[in-house]
C-alpha cells in the first residue's frame, strides 16, 4: 500500500530528525529541574537559556525578549490581554481574517466589557485595508492593533514594517501573529517596528506543545500566569525543556535552510496550481494563495467548481491517502466552515480546499494529488 500524502503542514509539521535527536537527552539524561541549584538542575537551566539565546541570535534581538510557552494560542493569549491590562488600552483594533487565538479572545474581552473592537477594511481577496487602520487610528490613536503577518488559509501576507510604522505613528501598540511565518521568512527584530510577535515549534518541524513570545523590552507588560517565577517572573510553571531545545534546533534548522525550502516549496505549489488549472476547468484560488510570489508559500487555498462529489471531497481525499483540510485545522474534528473565508465572500456551493506544503512534500506526491483530484471530477457519480 502506498504510503500516506500528507498536505496539511499548516495545521501542523513533521518532526525533523534532528530535531528529535536535539531533544532525546532531555527526556532521559538531563532530567532536573531548572528552577533547582543543584548540578542536576544547572545542567537543564544552562539549556534553557542556551535555546532562549539561539532564539533571540536568529530574530536578531535580545535574549531577555524572548519568552517561552505553550504555544502560539498561548502567546498570542499573553499579548493582548496583558497589554490591555497593562497599558490601560480601551481600544483595539483587528481583521474578520485573524486566527480564532486573536479573534475570539479580543471577541471576548469586547464581550466583557474591557475593551471596544474596531475591524480594518479587506477586499474579496481578502487584503487589508492599511488606509483603513489609519482611519481608525486618527480617531482612536493609543489602540492595541493585532493583525497577522501570515494568513493560515488564504496565504496573505501583511507588510509588517509598513503596518508597524502605523502603529507607531499614532502610539498604538503592534501585535502579529506570525505562527505561520516563523521559521519560513526572515524576522529581524531590530527592523521590525512590532511591540510582541510569536511562534509555534510545530508548524516548522519542532514539536507540539510548545512556542515563545517576543516582548519588546519598551512594552514591557505584566505577567499572564501566575504561580511561579519562571520566564524572569513572567510565567509560572515549569519549563517544558526538551520542547524548548527542540523549538530552538527547529528554528536554527528552519534559517539554515530557508532559502532552499523556500524554493523547493514554490516550485511544488506552482506545480499543483499549473496542474489544478490543467485538469480541473473552473478551479479557482482564494484569496491571494495563487500568488506564488507574494503569498505565504506554503499554502495554497483552492475553490472547485460545482460538482455531485464537493460535499464528500475531503472525505474522498482522505479514503485515496490524501491529508488536507477545508479551511483552518486548529478546531480540528468540527464542520462549522471557515470564517476566513465567509469574511471574503466564498462561494459557499462550492468545495474549498487548503492544501500546504513543507520541505518534506514532493513532486511526486503533487502529481498523484492532482491524479486523485482529476479523477474525482471527472466523475458525475455521487461517492
Amino acid at each position: 500500500m502506498a504510503s500516506r500524502i500528507f498536505l496539511d503542514n499548516a495545521a501542523t509539521t513533521p518532526i525533523d530528525p534532528l530535531v528529535m535527536e536535539a531533544m532525546l537527552p532531555y527526556f532521559t539524561e538531563f532530567y532536573g529541574n531548572p528552577s533547582s541549584i543543584h548540578a542536576h538542575g544547572r545542567k537543564v537551566k544552562s539549556a534553557l537559556e542556551t535555546a532562549r539565546k539561539t532564539i533571540a541570535g536568529l530574530l536578531n534581538t535580545s535574549p531577555a525578549e524572548i519568552f517561552f510557552t505553550s504555544g502560539g494560542t498561548e502567546a498570542d493569549n499573553t499579548a493582548i490581554c496583558s497589554s490591555i491590562d497593562t497599558f490601560g488600552l480601551k481600544h483595539a483594533v483587528t481583521s474578520k481574517l485573524e486566527h480564532h487565538a486573536v479573534l475570539h479572545t479580543l471577541e471576548h474581552l469586547q464581550k466583557t466589557g474591557k475593551i471596544e473592537l474596531s475591524f480594518v477594511d479587506i477586499d474579496t481577496d481578502g487584503k487589508i485595508s492599511l488606509d483603513s487602520l489609519i482611519a481608525i487610528l486618527e480617531s482612536k490613536p493609543r489602540s492595541l492593533v493585532s493583525l497577522m503577518h501570515g494568513n493560515n488559509e488564504i496565504a496573505n501576507l501583511l507588510n509588517l514594517k509598513e503596518a508597524g510604522e502605523i502603529c507607531k505613528k499614532y502610539d498604538a501598540i503592534f501585535h502579529s501573529d506570525t505562527v505561520q511565518t516563523m521559521g519560513h521568512y526572515v524576522h529581524d527584530l531590530q527592523s521590525l517596528p512590532v511591540d510582541f510577535i510569536v511562534g509555534s515549534a510545530h508548524k516548522f518541524h519542532g514539536p507540539k506543545g510548545v512556542g515563545f513570545l517576543y516582548i519588546n523590552a519598551a512594552s514591557k507588560i505584566s505577567p499572564f500566569i501566575h504561580g511561579g517565577a519562571q520566564e524572569r517572573n513572567m510565567r509560572g510553571g515549569t519549563e517544558n525543556i526538551y520542547g524548548i531545545v527542540g523549538l530552538a534546533k527547529a528554528l536554527q534548522l528552519a534559517y539554515e535552510g530557508m532559502e532552499s525550502h523556500e524554493n523547493h516549496i514554490k516550485a511544488l505549489k506552482q506545480r499543483m496550481i499549473l496542474g489544478l488549472q490543467e485538469r480541473i476547468p473552473g478551479v479557482a484560488f482564494n484569496g491571494l494563495s495563487s500568488d506564488v510570489q507574494n503569498s505565504l508559500y506554503t499554502v495554497l487555498n483552492v475553490s472547485f467548481p460545482a460538482h455531485p462529489n464537493n460535499e464528500m471531497l475531503l472525505f474522498n481525499l482522505d479514503i485515496d491517502g490524501i491529508s488536507c483540510s477545508g479551511g483552518s485545522a486548529c478546531s480540528s474534528g468540527t464542520d462549522i466552515g471557515s470564517h476566513v473565508l465567509g469574511a471574503i465572500g466564498t462561494d459557499p456551493e462550492k468545495a474549498n480546499v487548503r492544501f500546504s506544503f513543507s520541505k518534506y512534500t514532493t513532486e511526486a506526491e503533487i502529481d498523484r494529488t492532482l491524479e486523485v483530484l482529476s479523477g474525482v471530477f471527472q466523475s458525475k457519480e455521487v461517492a
